[in-house]
């Protein structure tokens, strides 16, 4: 679909210019020159989710992707991301997704971490992994990484959730016993179990859940905690020079992955309120009331590196500067340690000998 798109010159020389980290400015790259970005009408919402189930929407995936038109090279490019760059001439390209088929962002939480901070937050991550080959100090040339806002949900639930369960309470024995022909006691421990149920109830604020599947989760996760109460009401002026991708985890995935983080919260809660000294938790039904849920932007650094013919990622928080990732191991330096653990308890050992 042919995008409708935003592109921003520079008051000074014409140039796109691009949201800086760190600043509330679109900056030109080439004069340096700051146009501000207007301070936000709205405050961040959220929206009622049974409000939104019932309304006609086709499935992001059957949406075709954008039509960019360059303003500055006339470069005709087709993407599926919300902002990206014209693949000719480099300039920035945000598309208006706000009279679109796709659930339009609600937040965004702008970069604050810029080139100079990220390559030393990746200094850092790289110096502190233990038994790494030395290539892994490429990591830090940033100038190979891209920033990128991803796509997350967040979902707020009032729950009411009927156990049953069991609470078990200890008790001390007397036993005996015959050790080498002789009569001994002792104490053990054992369980008393009693029938248990209840009602809990606990109000969800901001569950967070990925709404790609182009990074790893267990990356995305290593970025937590991320200072949520710091986003912005949506302006595609913060997207000018970033990558955005488009959302490709529908809302329904997403609340279904929600629920799933909520249960252990709900489980640990069950526990408490069946108290004892152990429990067991054998079924809960859980009711979701007040189900709110938003789409927000959040900034990612994405890097990645060659190691041994094999490329490995690493992300970085652009608001926190957190690094998760992949890194290899040297199995020169691991042997090396090896030898010289057992070096070390070889000397032990003699100097041992030696003072007997």
């Amino acid at each position: 679909m042919t995008a409708q798109q935003t592109q921003y010159p520079c008051a000074n020389c014409g140039a796109n210019v691009e949201f800086a980290p760190g600043t509330s400015v679109l900056k030109c790259p080439y004069c340096g020159a700051e146009t501000p970005i207007a301070a936000p009408a709205r405050a961040v919402r959220e929206h009622a989710y049974a409000s939104f189930a019932v309304l006609p929407r086709k499935p992001i995936a059957s949406l075709a992707p954008h039509t960019f038109t360059c303003q500055g090279c006339g470069a005709v490019t087709q993407s599926d991301k919300i902002s990206d760059r014209c693949g000719f001439c480099g300039a920035p390209l945000v598309a208006d997704v706000t009279s679109g088929e796709q659930v339009v962002p609600e937040a965004v939480l702008p970069f604050t971490v810029d080139k100079p901070a990220l390559r030393e937050a990746l200094r850092g991550w790289a110096s502190s992994r233990w038994f790494a080959p030395n290539s892994l100090k490429k990591v830090t040339e940033a100038e190979s990484a891209h920033s990128s806002y991803l796509p997350h949900w967040t979902y707020d639930a009032h729950t009411v959730s009927h156990y049953r369960g069991q609470r078990g309470e200890h008790y001390w024995v007397t036993e005996t016993y015959t050790e080498n022909g002789e009569t001994k006691s002792r104490q053990v421990r054992k369980t008393r179990w009693w029938p248990a149920s209840g009602t809990v109830q606990r109000t969800f604020d901001d569950v967070l859940v990925a709404g790609t599947g182009r990074v790893l989760p267990d990356h995305l996760d290593g970025l937590e905690p991320w200072p949520l109460l710091e986003s912005q009401a949506y302006r595609p002026e913060f997207l000018a020079g970033h990558e955005t991708l488009r959302y490709d985890v529908e809302p329904e995935t997403g609340l279904d992955r929600a629920k799933s983080r909520m249960a252990p919260v709900i489980e640990r809660d069950c526990r408490d309120d069946i108290g004892g000294d152990e429990q067991r938790v054998d079924a809960v039904d859980t009711e979701y009331h007040h189900v709110m849920f938003k789409l927000m932007l959040l900034p990612v650094w994405i890097a990645c590196y060659l190691h041994a013919g094999r490329t490995f990622n690493v992300v970085v928080n652009g608001r926190t500067a957190e690094v998760a990732g992949e890194r290899p191991y040297s199995a020169v330096k691991i042997a090396a340690a090896i030898v010289a653990a057992l070096a070390l308890i070889a000397a032990i050992i003699v100097a041992v000998q030696l003072n007997r």
